[in-house]
This record gives structure tokens, sequence and C-alpha cells, in this order.
């Protein structure tokens, strides 16, 4: 049996359901939440405003060290703010989305902020925590480890519905985009971490996605 603190991993690609499940499994089992994709958005965002030239990763690096992120962790209510400004609406542009990829790709973006998730992690009393390498790099000793995937035309519907796009074909590319980018970089590739449980959201509805994590973790809570 596994005493609290509990942590939760939810991994996966772009698109694959990961914020509305994690939220979801966290208010459910009162969890803490933390979602590390909106933290490089903020990221991305904070480095757009500062004018740093993001075909450079050098100075992707040197500018990264100056800014800073701070993360809610209410499922119900997750804030984000960069450098003192409330970003949850901006990091979800355009703008934003067709630069992240590069920025999280540095190596020196990465140590910052999963230095910063560790902290959250360690702070929280039972957290649930969504992104690409929870499981691998972030909390690789996580009791629950979850890969949630989706195919892409799924992936795509989920995002143009979240960002207001119309444009199937551009946000279908914009994820391919990102899953090459995110799959084959140097520094925390996505890929499926060891001990992972893969879940297949296609055809899933979101709470019979929750459903199946909250069943991972009543089983590490009280083992039969």
């Amino acid at each position: 049996m596994v005493s609290t603190p509990l942590v939760v991993a939810v991994d996966g690609p772009s698109g694959s359901g990961k914020s509305s499940t994690a939220r979801g499994v966290a208010t459910r089992l009162g969890l803490a939440y933390l979602d590390t994709g909106a933290m490089y958005r903020a990221m991305t965002w904070a480095l757009l405003e500062r004018g740093t030239d993001l075909d450079d990763p050098a100075a992707i690096a040197r500018d990264a060290e100056h800014v800073v992120i701070e993360s809610g962790t209410d499922p119900q209510a997750p804030t984000i703010v960069a450098d003192g400004v409330d970003v949850s609406g901006p990091i979800r542009s355009r703008r934003v989305t067709d630069h992240v990829s590069p920025v999280s790709a540095v190596p020196r973006v990465r140590e910052l902020l999963v230095t910063l998730q560790r902290r959250y992690v360690e702070a929280a009393d039972g957290i649930v925590v969504e992104g690409r390498d929870i499981g691998s790099v972030v909390a690789p000793d996580a009791p629950v480890k979850v890969h949630l995937v989706a195919d892409a035309a799924a992936r795509a519907a989920r995002r143009a519905l979240e960002t207001g796009d119309a444009d199937a074909a551009a946000t279908l590319e914009s994820l391919a985009r990102r899953d090459r980018i995110d799959s084959t970089r140097a520094a925390s590739p996505l890929t499926q971490a060891e001990g992972s449980v893969l879940i297949d959201g296609t055809h899933l509805t979101l709470e019979q996605v929750i459903d199946q994590v909250v069943t991972l973790v009543d089983a590490v809570r009280d083992p039969a």
C-alpha cells in the first residue's frame, strides 16, 4: 500500500486529452494538479514578449534564466503566471503554439522547468501531473504512470475545439510538427515511460478515461 503524497503522472502527445483527464482525476480524488505544458507555453510567451530570437537556442537559454513562472495547482481553477502577468489566455494563442516546441527543446529550458516542477510535486500532499516527460524525467518514481494517446484526427478535433481554429488541416499539420519535434529532441524526448499504462482515448469519453486512471490509483492505494 502506497502512502501519500501520491504522484500520478499523465503523459502523452499534444491533443490527447491529458489536461482534461488530469484535472478530472485530480478533482475526483481531491489531489493537486500541475499542467507542465502550460509552464513551457508560459516560458515561450515570456521570451516572445522579451523579443528573444527563438531561432537561437543560446539566446533562449540565456533569457530563460530570468523568466519567473508561477503555477496554480487547483484543478478546478488552474492558473499560470509569467513575470507577474496572468497568461492563461495568451499561452493558447497560435503565436505561442507555433513556437513552444523549439523553446521546449532547449536543454536549459527543460532543466529550469523540471526543477520548478519537482518543487511543486514535492510540496503537494498528492498531485496529478501532466506533460510529456513526467513519468520518464520529472517523477520517474511515480507509483501511477499513464501514457494517454488518441488518433491524429481525434487529437486535431480536440485541439481545434480548444483553440477555436476552424482550419482542421492546419491544426492537424501543427500537431504533426509538434510530434516530430517533441519525439526527436535531444532533451527529454516524448516517449512512453517505463512502467506506464497505455490508454487510447480515441473512442472513449472523458469520463471513461478518468475512470480508468482512477482505477489504477485505487489499485495502488489499496492493492488486493
